[in-house]
């Protein structure tokens, strides 16, 4: 009766897997303070991007961990650095199986670990970074993404990529915005997981976990410029702004459940507290309640075989 009843549901199709890569490494990597998940080495990321195909989830979203870094993230614009190295190992594997995404952000590429380029006073240069996104944006459409996702929360950052990628005839590629990123605490074990150089902190660039109505010009901005998908982030805390944000557009809205939601669960499984898998279910329920279409998390692939057996 209740399934029968149930107004909110969960499909695999709805779910996205983020994957780490890691250049120069021989066998996944796990992350100590995620666990379950790894560093892959491109090997075991083309086995894990099969194994998602084969639940049925909706998507991929790549990020790449470089063995060198530098001042301006040279390795995210080489198309032989790892992450574009990888985006071709995934659309060669599994083609059009799964939307491959790719994280459109300099930061796991600088030796300063923020999202762009810093000026002579050590600030974030605003305008010099969205040269350096627009040449990404076209690594990562040369290397076959379908979807690229800015994530460092530039100010005019979609249409620069937008332009950037229909002048190259890359019309085809999508970009799912990440609208609301908060300059929020539970992004530590992705700090990790990425082996993050930040020094410093982001509060000049991303958003203030105080603010709502700050969403509402992000998002008509992000519109404007040509985002296909937006994105709310962290997810859990944020639900008000899930909500607020699928009230105000009429594209579809994606909610990234972020590394420390993720942990916070499983640490507290681990030490017997809660029933895990009855918690990830009431997690992801509660976001796709609050009006996510596309839900990014960790246990995608898990929870889509879950809902296979339901069927």
């Amino acid at each position: 009766m209740r399934r029968l009843v149930a107004e909110t549901r969960l499909h695999p199709a709805e779910l996205v897997l983020p994957l780490f890569v890691k250049e120069g490494i021989r066998e996944p990597q796990p992350v100590p303070s995620m666990p379950g998940v790894v560093q892959h080495t491109r090997d075991s990321l083309r086995k894990a991007a099969h194994e998602a195909v084969e639940a049925g989830v909706g998507g991929l979203m790549l990020f790449g961990i470089p063995e060198r870094k530098d001042a301006v993230g040279s390795g995210a614009t080489d198309p032989d650095g790892i992450l574009n190295v990888a985006i071709r190992d995934v659309v060669g594997e599994v083609g059009d199986a799964t939307v491959v995404m790719a994280d459109l952000c300099l930061d796991e590429f600088t030796d300063h670990g923020h999202c762009g380029v810093l000026d002579a006073a050590g600030r974030v240069d605003n305008d010099a970074t969205l040269e350096r996104y627009a040449e990404m944006a076209l690594a990562q459409a040369e290397a076959g993404a379908h979807l690229v996702g800015p994530s460092g929360m530039m100010d005019g950052q979609v249409g620069v990529i937008r332009s950037a990628l229909d002048e190259a005839g890359h019309h085809h590629v999508g970009i799912l915005a990440y609208t609301a990123k908060y300059a929020s605490g539970f992004y530590g074990p992705f700090r990790d997981a990425v082996e993050s150089s930040l020094r410093g902190d982001r509060l000049t660039y991303q958003q203030d976990p105080a603010n709502a109505a700050e969403v509402l010009r992000e998002l008509a901005l992000d519109i404007a410029e040509g985002a296909d998908i937006v994105m709310v982030k962290p997810a859990m805390a944020y639900l008000d702004i899930v909500r607020l944000v699928v009230d105000a557009v009429d594209v579809p809205v994606a909610a990234y459940q972020v590394s420390g939601e993720y942990a916070m669960v499983e640490a507290a499984a681990a030490n017997g507290w809660i029933d895990r898998d009855r918690v990830i279910r009431e997690t992801l329920t509660g976001i796709r309640r609050a009006g996510a279409s596309i839900i990014l998390t960790y246990w995608a692939v898990e929870v889509a075989r879950w809902l296979h057996r339901e069927r």
